[in-house]
């Protein structure tokens, strides 16, 4: 249905320059394109890592979030440890499971490690690394 189709996914902010400096800045995104004129302050596309991110001030907020987006990395404890230099405050670890095990932010499980941070705007996102690692 979607064959070839390129994922994107839309963040819903409230301050463009703020989130900005939050994807660029703690997440090392790069801006590829900013609104001009009347949208400047609306709409900007940013790629980080291999990923497109649209950050988007959305006329209405939503009162719910339905989902998240997961940065996959190679290191769950290395990449906690370089977010939290740069200021990135994270969760409490999330069990998924009887047998997961809780180190700091992050929550191991046979099967792959996660950790959880919101952004400047209170999106929540989650870092996952894939076991065996990828």
């Amino acid at each position: 249905m979607a064959t070839g189709a390129q994922w994107v996914t839309l963040v819903p902010i409230s301050n463009m320059n703020r989130a900005i400096r939050f994807y660029t800045e703690a997440l090392g995104g790069k801006v590829v394109y900013r609104g001009r004129g009347a949208m400047r302050n609306l709409w900007a596309a940013l790629k980080v890592g291999g990923s497109d991110i649209w950050l988007v001030v959305p006329q209405k907020r939503e009162r719910r979030s339905l989902a998240y987006s997961v940065l996959l990395v190679k290191s769950a404890r290395s990449t906690v440890a370089r977010l939290k230099a740069k200021g990135v405050k994270f969760q409490r670890p999330e069990r998924m499971s009887r047998e997961s095990k809780m180190d700091g932010s992050i929550a191991y499980d046979s099967f792959g490690a996660s950790a959880f941070f919101k952004d400047t705007e209170g999106n929540l996102l989650m870092l996952w690394q894939n076991f065996p690692p990828m």
